[in-house]
């Protein structure tokens, strides 16, 4: 299995050089950087066996944030910027990050571009940290000599899409954590604090109110397939994930999400919003428009709206405009499909898109807004039900004892 060594040499020059090279041992790292046309100073063997397992933790420590990515982009555009080499700045990267997956990967395109690999094709190796759009706008700023106002576009596009999900995470934390509650707390009485009530009941004698007869039973079958209840839903989670990773239940799922009460409108304008702002990234970097109906439709993250992008890269190819396919598809509103017409018409797609990327993005942070306050009354209420109705129904015979006793 080839090593990693870091070496010291000094080029035609006479400067002194300092890079990462993988290879099977030193002898080989020598012969390559003798090609190159370095003069080997110092080559040592790098450790990486700590990192390596860190690397191979599943669900974890193999994924890079979105925030990471957008760190790392806008501080690459500034040292660009700034007239370091791309080389360098991409030594200096590998170094501060503070994501070690990041850094490793950073690292390893450092090497790529070393070995003679362009900027795009060494991104493109690693899909887990820079997607399709992101390998295709560095390609384009490649080739437009404007790397650093890309990779500047890229950060505030990115960073806009974090603070998206941010919004609608926010909108959905609070009533899971609500209901997890409401369900921890239920099962605990069902499963410890009725019982003990049922026993003193029986000692006591006489008919029980229907409530409490319900809330006994259900008691009961909580108590002995409790465990067949955890086992089932663990079964139940990871069938479902599977399924929804399918395609046809993407596509299901993606269109039933679409549909729900409420939560449904703000899934749509997020979608709308990601879909725009992507666009008009795309497009005001130079990426062909069919490449960048591709992309798109590859990062659009809902399976409705990747269809509708998809029909219309169709249209596109046979000649037709961008906006016109769109009207086919109930998910892109009149509003969306004018805006785009109009930006076809007077040559300002991009600043179009991006309009709409605003309108949708304040739509979302209303719209949650909203949620949050239509959302907790409504869970406190849902709360007390569950939680009150079992206590009444286990005060319910106390209160005829009482009364007999009176």
């Amino acid at each position: 299995m080839p090593a990693t060594f870091t070496y010291k040499v000094r080029d035609k020059a006479g400067r002194v050089v300092e890079g990462q090279l993988e290879a099977d041992n030193a002898t080989l790292v020598v012969g390559k950087l003798r090609a190159m046309g370095y003069t080997p100073i110092a080559i040592d063997r790098r450790d990486v066996s700590k990192l390596t397992t860190e690397l191979r933790i599943p669900g974890v420590t193999d994924r890079v944030k979105l925030k990471d990515v957008a760190i790392f982009s806008r501080q690459f555009a500034t040292m660009i910027n700034s007239g370091l080499s791309l080389l360098r700045s991409l030594g200096i990267l590998a170094e501060q990050t503070e994501s070690k997956i990041l850094a490793q990967i950073v690292s390893d395109v450092r090497l790529d571009v070393e070995r003679g690999s362009s900027l795009s094709t060494a991104l493109a190796r690693h899909p887990k940290a820079f997607n399709r759009l992101y390998v295709a706008m560095v390609k384009s700023g490649e080739a437009g000599g404007v790397l650093d106002s890309v990779l500047m576009r890229l950060a505030d596009t990115i960073e806009k899409q974090v603070e998206l999900r941010r919004k609608i995470k926010s909108a959905m934390t609070y009533p899971v954590v609500v209901a997890v509650l409401v369900f921890c707390i239920a099962a605990a009485m069902l499963v410890f604090i009725v019982p003990m009530f049922k026993n003193m009941y029986a000692s006591l004698g006489g008919k029980l109110p229907v409530p409490t007869r319900i809330l006994l039973s259900v008691s009961a079958v909580a108590r002995k397939f409790f465990p067949v209840f955890i086992v089932l839903g663990g079964v139940g989670a990871f069938l479902f994930r599977r399924w929804i990773r399918s395609t046809e239940g993407r596509k299901k799922w993606d269109a039933f999400r679409l549909r729900v009460p409420v939560f449904g409108g703000l899934v749509r304008k997020s979608a709308l919003a990601r879909f725009s702002r992507t666009l008009a990234a795309l497009t005001r970097s130079g990426v062909p428009i069919l490449e960048s109906l591709d992309i798109v439709a590859e990062t659009s993250g809902n399976h409705v709206v990747s269809v509708a992008v998809r029909d219309t890269q169709q249209a596109v190819k046979g000649g037709d405009s961008l906006a016109r396919p769109l009207e086919q598809h109930e998910v892109f509103p009149p509003m969306v499909v004018q805006m785009m017409a109009v930006g076809e018409e007077t040559g300002a797609l991009d600043e179009m898109l991006d309009k709409i990327a605003d309108f949708y993005d304040q739509e979302v942070e209303a719209t949650v807004d909203a949620l949050t306050s239509l959302i907790e009354p409504l869970l406190i209420v849902v709360m007390g039900i569950v939680v009150g109705g079992m206590i009444i129904s286990l005060y319910l015979p106390m209160f005829n004892i009482i009364k007999l006793i009176k």
